[in-house]
């Protein structure tokens, strides 16, 4: 069977204007800034006027380790939006801003896919309501100011060799990584190593997701820590007097984006941090919305149960009162083979016995869910390629396991494709009772929770700091911020710094760190795990080669 590409599906989807999706919520039309018929940020007079009432029930829809296709978690949430919608259920699904670097790069888009996407995809892939530009700009706004008040004076005795503060671009660039700035002659500025990096990598994307308001976002960035001076002291952004014209950049950011999925089901998207060197969730703005609007939230972290479920409960669970009801670990027949050893040509061949060598880092991923104390249901995202035995063989593990799971046909067949699904994650709820709580305390040792990190969530024997990572963790006790959350950088694609290691870990592996930041203003010490890269390049035959558009502005190639 032929499928349409994504972008041919969601052209012939039949929209409604997003001021009919708003009043199905209870929202106003006076609370909404509209931008065109289809999308509109949502006014925080939201939030604040419907506090009293309940909250609904909070879904974490994670997976296993992913694979370098993606294991299709934005797929499978919007299709259990879905489909909770045709059981009569109210729903928002609240996921993160795509980045323009991964859209033209590798991904091509990341509204979801096939029958199961959020609309008007071209426009949220795109520029959407200008959220990641505003970051940018106050972002660069800020290196502006620090690199002028060097210039000028430099009262602050800023060491220009330990400047931290780079500049971002949302289009990936491997010649930007690093650079010489401030070359021209006396007038040109004072030269200096820096770099470009992604612009969802940057400290004020991940501060746009954690604050509640403006006057929160403006504070954050006022701490966050530029440089240091040459006696070791950092220095921060309301030194430089700059959080006030950033928040002026930033002020139309903070209202939650409202758009709205296939089957006309709402979406908040909203927020758009990495989840590697960041929290990487949606905002909390939009997902405490959203919980007073709706009986069921459904909440897309990045990346797999090792990573993203851990920092959603870690770092934004914690910041933002969060208490998830329960997890959803989607897993694909084509990610297990992966992690048992098959080589990409061997993916899409039926071969049951590589997938059971892949089991047990479901079973990993399972017991990542259950650390936080929250049930877990398992999706299995299904492919064309999949053998029927294969599936057989993942829910025959499930069921002797104990762990609810059900096969999903989301992109096929949107909402009717996930009724299954839908219907074990209500039971789920209504039989599972959760626990919550966090995976260490906050006035544990900072060597302490990147180690109860690594072991518990990674399954690895032990960490090691090396010289640098030891340095920065000396300054760190010395500034007194050792009561921050630990945010592991490191790749997705493992449960180690090593991409390559698939599965579990081998026995006695330790975990390098190579590095500590701490990022002030978000309120969280970044922990490097091997070489992480925070500007990504361009692929050999990047997405954007095959995109185009006519003269009637028709597009193609995206998605």
């Amino acid at each position: 069977m032929e499928i349409p590409s994504d972008f041919e599906i969601a052209r012939r989807a039949s929209l409604k204007p997003i001021v009919e999706v708003a009043e199905g919520l209870g929202i106003e039309e006076d609370e909404l800034e509209l931008y065109g018929r289809y999308k509109a940020k949502v006014s925080p007079r939201v939030l604040e006027r419907s506090s009293e009432r309940p909250d609904g029930r909070l879904i974490a829809i994670t997976a296993i380790t992913p694979t370098r296709f993606g294991e299709g978690k934005t797929t499978m949430a919007i299709g259990l939006g879905q489909a909770l919608s045709r059981l009569g259920a109210r729903n928002i699904v609240v996921l993160r801003q795509p980045s323009l670097a991964p859209v033209f790069g590798i991904k091509g888009g990341a509204c979801g896919g096939g029958y199961s996407q959020v609309l008007p995809m071209e426009d949220i892939n795109i520029h959407f309501t200008g959220d990641l530009h505003a970051i940018a700009a106050a972002h660069n706004l800020l290196t502006s100011m620090m690199e002028n008040h060097i210039f000028r004076s430099n009262k602050l005795n800023i060491d220009i060799h330990r400047m931290v503060w780079k500049r971002v671009i949302d289009i990936e660039s491997r010649d930007l990584r690093r650079i010489v700035a401030g070359l021209g002659g006396e007038m040109g500025g004072i030269p200096h190593e820096s770099g470009f990096e992604v612009t969802a990598a940057s400290e004020i994307a991940a501060i746009h997701a954690l604050s509640m308001s403006l006057t929160e976002m403006k504070r954050r960035m006022g701490e966050i820590t530029v440089a240091y001076t040459k006696e070791g002291d950092p220095v921060k952004a309301r030194q430089l007097k700059a959080e006030g014209a950033m928040a002026i950049l930033m002020k139309d950011t903070l209202k939650p984006n409202l758009v709205q999925t296939l089957e006309n089901t709402p979406a908040f998207i909203h927020g758009g941090p990495f989840a590697n060197i960041a929290h990487g969730c949606p905002s909390l703005i939009a997902i405490k919305m959203a919980l007073k609007l709706a009986d069921y939230v459904i909440v897309e972290p990045g990346f797999g149960a090792d990573l993203g479920l851990e920092k959603f409960c870690d770092i934004a669970s914690r910041v933002g009162g969060l208490k998830p009801d329960l997890a959803v670990l989607v897993v694909t027949v084509r990610a297990l083979k992966s992690h048992g050893g098959a080589n990409s040509k061997g993916l899409k061949e039926p071969n049951v016995e590589i997938l059971r060598r892949g089991l047990p880092l479901l079973k990993k991923e399972v017991e990542n869910v259950r650390a936080f104390g929250l049930p877990a249901v398992i999706c299995i995202n299904h492919f064309p390629s999949d053998g029927e035995e294969e599936i057989e063989a993942i829910l025959d593990w499930c069921r002797a396991e104990g762990v609810p799971a059900a096969v999903s046909d989301a992109f096929l067949r949107g909402g009717e494709g996930s009724l299954e699904f839908a219907r074990l994650v209500v039971r789920g709820l209504e039989e599972g009772k959760a626990d919550f709580r966090y995976l260490y305390p906050l006035d544990m040792p900072i060597e302490e929770k990147m180690r109860t990190i690594a072991r518990k969530m990674y399954g690895v024997s032990d960490i090691r700091l090396l010289e640098e990572a030891r340095r920065s963790l000396r300054r760190i006790e010395r500034l007194g911020l050792s009561g921050l959350p630990i945010c592991m950088a490191k790749t997705p694609l493992s449960l180690t710094d090593d991409e390559n290691i698939k599965g579990l870990p081998p026995e006695g592996y330790v975990l390098p760190i190579t590095d500590l930041k701490p990022s002030t203003g978000a309120g969280f010490i970044v922990a490097y795990c091997g070489e992480i890269n925070t500007m990504p390049a361009l692929p050999t035959t990047p997405a954007a080669e095959v995109m185009d558009i006519d003269e009637e502005g028709n597009i193609k190639g995206l998605g």
